[in-house]
């Protein structure tokens, strides 16, 4: 009799205690969005430069050093500060084949940080186009891009909470405090849009004189989803 008395007193707990564990309140589920596209500012460029021979005499060869000059002033002419051109790569085998062979044609890399593509297309524009190997944006970003995050998702939270105060209102009720919070993101980074051709080869000879690729740069959209749960009083 004890033991079926204790069995049942178990019982009369457990279901008690689930009792306590079910959430009774009234609830809404309710999203919230915001978004926003921003112009890159922080562009980073990497420029291969290459040596080469004029009318393919091996005496007539422009100097690594004259096409390097030619980017450093184009660079201080732009209005670019010298710290954000910067040697990306010169390797050893280079420079070991350099001292073999006086007529290796000898290349060096380069990265460049800018802020608008305009300033890149005037800079390509003063360096020699023979001289030029090849040029590729390597990454962007936004220089505010964690402040515009953190007002996207206070709006998306902001405009969830107005949509559930509009709904509960509608039916008589007023809205309660917020039970559950749930984050959802889209970050795209799209790839630039070239009109023109932006690699560009040192031994094209149609590329002397030719006008700096244009480059339609597409916009890096935000976009944040807030999922909440309100009570309703």
């Amino acid at each position: 009799m004890k033991k079926l008395f204790a069995l049942a007193f178990v019982a009369l707990f457990s279901l008690s205690a689930m009792a306590q564990q079910v959430d009774l309140r009234k609830k809404i589920n309710v999203s919230g969005s915001a978004e926003a596209e921003v112009t890159p500012d922080i562009i980073y460029i990497s420029i291969s430069l290459k040596e080469y021979l004029k009318d393919n005499n091996s005496k007539k060869k422009v100097e690594i050093t004259t096409l390097e000059n030619q980017l450093y002033n184009a660079v201080q002419t732009a209005g670019i500060s010298k710290e954000n051109l910067t040697i990306n790569n010169l390797s050893g085998y280079t420079i070991a084949e350099k001292k073999k062979n006086p007529d290796f044609l000898v290349s060096k890399q380069y990265r460049l940080k800018v802020s608008d593509l305009n300033k890149f297309n005037e800079i390509i524009g003063d360096i020699d186009p023979k001289g030029i190997a090849y040029t590729n944006i390597d990454s962007y970003d936004y220089s505010k891009i964690e402040t515009l995050k953190k007002e996207l998702k206070i709006k998306a939270l902001q405009a969830a909470k107005a949509k559930a105060t509009y709904l509960v209102e509608a039916i008589g009720d007023k809205l309660g405090s917020i039970i559950d919070i749930q984050e959802l993101n889209n970050e795209s980074y799209p790839q630039p849009m070239y009109r023109n051709v932006m690699m560009m080869k040192s031994e094209s000879a149609d590329m002397a004189g030719a006008p700096a690729p244009e480059i339609d740069f597409k916009k890096i959209k935000l976009n944040y989803t807030m999922n909440t749960v309100f009570e309703i009083k």
